[in-house]
């Protein structure tokens, strides 16, 4: 699910880096991207005595579906297939957890289906966060522009509003 729907066959280019070969790890329903030379590091450690190892990317919920986490995005951001770029007058507003409107859409990538996995960006090209499209591309130019267009999922704010819950 994280690969088809954000970055797509662009998974290889994480896993097999210039720097070494990097790999997906599960641990207490929390996903990890880290090296394989840490790893073997790693595991001289007891799982039980582990607390994390990595970057968590994400976790599984209780009824087992994958959340993304804000760490993440420095990770995908540069291969992700479908991108939105959000107005400046909507950047505050995503990023205290609100949805797109179509008022504050800049620019979507071409053929972005509806419930399609995005980065959203600033018009100057900063990764924000992630969401999914409410809508396609070619809905985006004919919908009333106080619908929502990307729902929101996760952005950079989350560091300030929940540092406490991010592990």
């Amino acid at each position: 699910e994280l690969s088809s729907d954000n970055i797509g066959e662009n998974i290889k280019l994480l896993v097999d880096r210039p720097d070494g070969t990097y790999c997906f790890r599960l641990h207490n329903d929390r996903v990890y991207y880290i090296s394989e030379r840490i790893l073997k590091l790693a595991t001289n450690i007891s799982r039980d005595k582990l607390v994390s190892v990595g970057t968590c990317f994400g976790k599984f919920t209780k009824t087992l579906k994958f959340r993304l986490h804000i760490t993440a995005l420095d990770f995908l951001a540069p291969y992700a297939k479908f991108k939105v770029w959000v107005k400046p007058g909507q950047e505050q507003s995503f990023l205290y957890g609100n949805h797109v409107l179509k008022s504050g859409l800049g620019r979507i990538t071409e053929n972005t289906n509806q419930y399609q996995g995005v980065v959203v960006y600033s018009m100057s090209d900063v990764p924000l966060g992630f969401g999914v499209a409410a809508k396609s591309t070619q809905e985006c130019r004919r919908v009333d522009p106080m619908s929502i267009v990307v729902f929101h999922q996760a952005d950079i704010g989350e560091f300030i509003r929940s540092e406490d819950t991010l592990t």
